[in-house]
């Protein structure tokens, strides 16, 4: 596979990044589930004016279909929708759920990707959390059903695992969600099972590790003025704004004391999606269920310090840091075992760590412009 290669002089990064992305295949066309859908689907992607969201909706495109954006832009960004087809309104909101369903008739399947998703916060805000992702969901879900729109894929969280002594986790590893966040993402899982085992409601949950990164052509990517994920904290101190990047728990029982991640590139996550909804019923009838659970993630397990390592090694400077307690709600971590993705999505990530850090790096450069920071 080529590498990608970032600058800090001449070269135009996006062109080099897009060059990069082409190569990298939508989908393999292996695996257990066999491709069961029209040439051409539409698809309701809740949250799709986020971060994650709209990188999947620019792959479901890529890929030949059509989503139909709904976010409330309560975190999610109107830059990111541009000329998509897109209802500003809460998941929710049943009347405005029926309408979609109404203008769009052939609607054959829902990402549900909208949450509320900072740990810390959650622990802050608990009410919220649970309102937005459980309570909401659940009318967002009962509404589809209703309507006949029954296939959802849902976007969960490897924070629900517990720790395992290799940090390597399988869908039926133990379970310890240790924030409301976390927990929320849990709840709904198990919510999904029951309703599925209940109604005519099917399910593809997949439980996504640690995404980085942005779309191949830097159109969209993270937006937080301030990013709590890591790799937003570290590009903030590389470029001055912070005194120093904060390790946040160096007493963890991994290879150097700091937690561990899989850190997917989000673009391969957003492959992903789309082999889960173009092979959604292969899926469930090769598993045998009306709901299943998937990891995404790389499958190799990367510390803090290997990250920060990592990072210098791209960016080409050392980063100042200062060791600190874990944040409340921090876990240890793990990493995926990705065996089921690959059967059941014909899936794999494509994308390495220095890539995903690159591309962080080239929509840092950019994403003033888009969404008019200062």
């Amino acid at each position: 596979m080529a590498t990608f290669q970032t600058s800090r002089g001449g070269d135009d990064p996006s062109a080099l990044w897009s060059d990069f992305a082409a190569a990298v295949p939508q989908t393999d066309r292996g695996g257990d589930a066999p491709l069961r859908y029209p040439l051409a689907m539409k698809i309701l992607v809740t949250g799709g004016a986020g971060y994650i969201g709209s990188i999947t909706v620019t792959a479901l495109e890529q890929a030949g279909h059509t989503p139909i954006v709904l976010d409330s832009l309560l975190k999610g960004r109107r830059e990111f929708v541009r000329e998509r087809i897109f209802y500003e309104g809460d998941i929710a909101d049943r009347e405005l759920v029926r309408r979609i369903v109404n203008e769009h008739p052939d609607l054959d399947c829902t990402i549900h990707m909208a949450a509320r998703i900072v740990v810390p916060e959650s622990v802050e805000q608990p009410y919220e959390y649970y309102r937005d992702n459980v309570a909401k969901s659940l009318e967002l879900f009962d509404e589809l059903r209703s309507l006949g729109k029954t296939r959802i894929v849902f976007s969960s969280s490897a924070s629900v695992y517990d720790l395992v002594d290799d940090y390597e986790v399988d869908e039926t590893s133990p379970l310890a969600p240790t924030s409301p966040y976390a927990r929320t993402k849990r709840v709904m899982e198990m919510a999904l099972e029951d309703i599925s085992a209940g109604t005519d409601l099917r399910a593809v949950i997949l439980r996504y590790f640690n995404p980085i990164g942005s779309d191949p052509d830097l159109t969209s990517g993270g937006y937080d003025r301030e990013p709590s994920h890591v790799v937003g904290q570290l590009m903030l101190t590389a470029q001055g704004l912070k005194d120093a990047f904060l390790i946040t728990g160096t007493g963890y029982p991994t290879r150097d004391g700091t937690g561990i991640r899989d850190y997917i590139h989000v673009w391969d996550l957003a492959r992903a999606h789309v082999a889960a909804v173009e092979r959604f019923d292969g899926i469930l009838d090769a598993v045998g269920a009306r709901s299943t659970i998937i990891n995404l993630g790389t499958g190799e397990g990367v510390t803090v310090r290997e990250l920060l390592a990592a990072f210098e090694e791209v960016y080409g400077a050392s980063v100042p840091t200062r060791e600190a307690p874990p944040r409340p709600g921090d876990a240890v971590g793990a990493y995926a075992n990705v065996d089921k993705a690959r059967d059941l999505l014909g899936w794999r990530s494509s994308l390495s760590l220095r890539d995903g850090i690159a591309s962080s790096l080239d929509w840092g450069r950019k994403r003033n412009e888009i969404l008019g920071f200062d």
